[in-house]
């Protein structure tokens, strides 16, 4: 099962450096489906561009017309996109791994969405025209296209301090961070909310995060602080230094410079950590094992942590896990509370025209962005 788990994050976290091609061609419009909607009083084009990775076989992406998505589950709800984020390793999903992806989906990319409700179930609380955001399962098609069809279990309405840009941003990197420290970690979200006895326990924890000034280790970095962690440890480049300390890093090592293993051999027990959140995988994860207190918790969303132990160590901790995250939008709407106070933010590191995704995915692969890269969908984003 680990063997299983991390073959499949491993080709979530690569992307092939094939080169991508844009063209354009037109499918044919699907017959609709029946459902219980809410319909939007504005009429709807007939067709809609998208993203389409057209073969299972390859990376390549075109650019197609397609009709637009119809509902087919009583959860569907049918949003008009606004803007959109890649996520690293995708056009390799169904090519290393066709199994792991459904035959019925439809190979649109990125499953990240910021946009506006068009129709929705009965009874679903949403309404045409709210604004909305989500990490669309992927499992399904995403969100690289005019029209997405997300279900009310993923979505949340969006924070009226973000725009789409933003918005478009958060779903994917806020969702992990949130689930790594708060489900799989052993921080407590009450402490957020000034709970006493969450943060007299949070209080006593030590976390470090590698990557973390990317899209998920910038969120890392910002839920801990927030939560009152004892220490917030930030693992990135020395020229990212002053960013990760804004958003509540306490501690910085400079990869470049200095090796997690030669960091923490410095003051053994001080530096010590009991909650380590990977991103990374390799090199860097067995590192942290170096770093991981006796009894303390390390978490990896690249590979199995058990896979990368160093031979001969003689540690034991409370969990390693490798996990992927859940696009739940309940955890969205509690991390929208904490957004519209003004307590975090999403960073965002480029943003790219619909017709420059070739750049945005080269931008994604270089893997030196300073937050989520973003791709417009719409001329309102």
């Amino acid at each position: 099962m680990y063997l299983q788990s991390y073959l499949l994050k491993r080709s979530l976290q690569t992307l092939n450096r094939h080169s991508v091609t844009v063209t354009s061609i037109t499918l044919p419009r699907s017959s609709p489906v029946v459902h219980n909607q809410n319909m939007s009083s504005s009429a709807l084009p007939k067709t809609m561009k998208s993203l389409l990775q057209a073969s299972r076989k390859s990376p390549e992406v075109v650019l197609i017309t397609s009709p637009l998505p119809t509902p087919s589950h009583p959860e569907d709800v049918l949003v008009r996109v606004h803007a959109t984020a890649p996520c690293a390793g995708e056009l390799q999903w169904a090519i290393n791994f066709p199994d792991s992806v459904p035959p019925e989906k439809e190979m649109v990319p990125c499953q990240d969405l910021a946009g506006t409700v068009v129709t929705s179930p009965a009874n679903s609380g949403l309404r045409p025209g709210d604004r909305v955001y989500c990490r669309v399962s992927a499992e399904r098609a995403g969100a690289a296209r005019d029209y997405a069809l997300p279900r009310v279990s993923e979505l949340a309405k969006i924070p009226r301090s973000l725009n789409w840009i933003e918005a478009a941003a958060t779903p994917l990197s806020a969702l992990t961070a949130w689930q790594a420290l708060f489900e799989q970690g052993k921080l407590d979200a009450a402490g957020i909310k000034g709970d006493a006895g969450a943060c007299g326990r949070n209080g006593a924890i030590r976390v470090l995060v590698t990557g973390a000034a990317g899209g998920v280790g910038s969120w890392v970095v910002q839920l801990a602080a927030l939560a009152g962690a004892k220490a917030v440890v930030a693992v990135c480049g020395g020229d990212k230094e002053d960013a990760v300390r804004q958003l509540g890093a306490t501690e910085v090592v400079d990869y470049r410079k200095t090796s997690i293993e030669e960091w923490v051999a410095a003051d053994t027990e001080a530096r010590e950590c009991d909650l380590i959140i990977d991103m990374i995988g390799g090199k860097s994860l067995a590192g942290c094992w170096t770093a991981v207190r006796s009894g303390g918790a390390l978490i990896s969303i690249n590979t199995p942590p058990d896979m990368v132990k160093p031979a001969g160590l003689d540690k034991e901790v409370a969990k390693s896990l490798f996990f992927i995250v859940k696009p739940l939008g309940s955890n969205l709407a509690e991390i929208g509370e904490l957004i519209e106070a003004g307590k975090v933010r999403p960073t965002v590191d480029s943003v790219w025209e619909f017709g420059d995704f070739k750049k945005a995915f080269a931008r994604l692969e270089s893997g030196h962005a300073k937050g989520k890269i973003i791709i417009k969908v719409s001329n309102e984003a």
